[in-house]
């Protein structure tokens, strides 16, 4: 018979971007419970809201590492602090993002830069830097942050859409260049989780009602977990021939 799946990750070293709160937090707690030691990359180090605490008592190491994506120096030197502490970077989980809502024809040049320079230039540059590693070890797994705003247009969210399809194609490529160094890259796009970045549009009782409504399958808003989880199985042995593929978490929106 051959092998079953395996989805432990025990040994191995997983650095995830804006690691603080929300899925960020979840992920890191979800990749630490699953086996790994987790190199926290955030935009101000000390600001983990207690982060390293938790991931210790669940018996795993934990590196707290000054990390905004916007900055190419701090990316760098980052990754290779984690390399440094740990050894290794087995998985990158690229799940820094902002997406500042306004309607198309009022979109500030200010905005649309921060959005392209946080969503598709750190996602891009911090998958080169770990990648760089990942070549050298002949391994590796990247996991990019999308999102359902990159398969269906959400009205006031352009740029942000635009970025996460972007994000969605950028997995495909980096898949194509970077498997035959045995390292695959795929990414998940939830819909709205409740986090704190949605916590003030989901506060609003008709924007949720119209959520609930549109999430056509399930009807409720997702938890951070259930995008943690789906992070865990593509960064796990299980899903080993899975690759350059963006795996949906939305309740069933875009089946619509």
């Amino acid at each position: 018979m051959d092998q079953f799946p395996h989805f432990d990750l025990t040994g191995q070293v997983a650095l995830v971007t804006a690691s603080a709160r929300g899925l960020g937090r979840a992920i890191s707690l979800a990749l630490a419970h699953a086996g790994a030691d987790i190199a926290l990359g955030l935009r101000d180090r000390n600001a983990h809201g207690g982060l390293p605490r938790e991931i210790e008592a669940l018996g795993r190491s934990v590196l707290p590492l000054q990390m905004d994506v916007t900055d190419l120096d701090q990316i760098f030197a980052a990754v290779d602090g984690a390399v440094h502490e740990f050894g290794r970077l087995d998985i990158l989980v690229n799940n820094a993002g902002i997406a500042p809502g306004n309607p198309a024809e009022d979109v500030r040049e200010q905005d649309f830069d921060l959005t392209l320079a946080v969503n598709l230039k750190g996602t891009f540059f911090t998958s080169q830097a770990a990648g760089r590693v990942m070549i050298r070890q002949n391994r590796g797994r990247i996991i990019n942050m999308s999102s359902q705003a990159g398969f269906a247009a959400l009205p006031t969210e352009s740029v942000y859409c635009m970025t996460k399809a972007g994000i969605a194609h950028l997995t495909k490529c980096l898949a194509v260049e970077w498997g035959k160094y045995n390292i695959t890259v795929n990414a998940v796009a939830p819909t709205f989780i409740e986090t704190p970045g949605t916590e003030e549009c989901l506060g609003d009782p008709a924007f949720r009602a119209d959520v609930i409504e549109r999430i056509a399958a399930l009807h409720r808003i997702g938890q951070p977990m259930d995008v943690a989880g789906a992070v865990v199985f593509l960064a796990s042995p299980a899903a080993s021939l899975i690759t350059g593929q963006t795996l949906l978490i939305d309740g069933g929106w875009t089946a619509r």
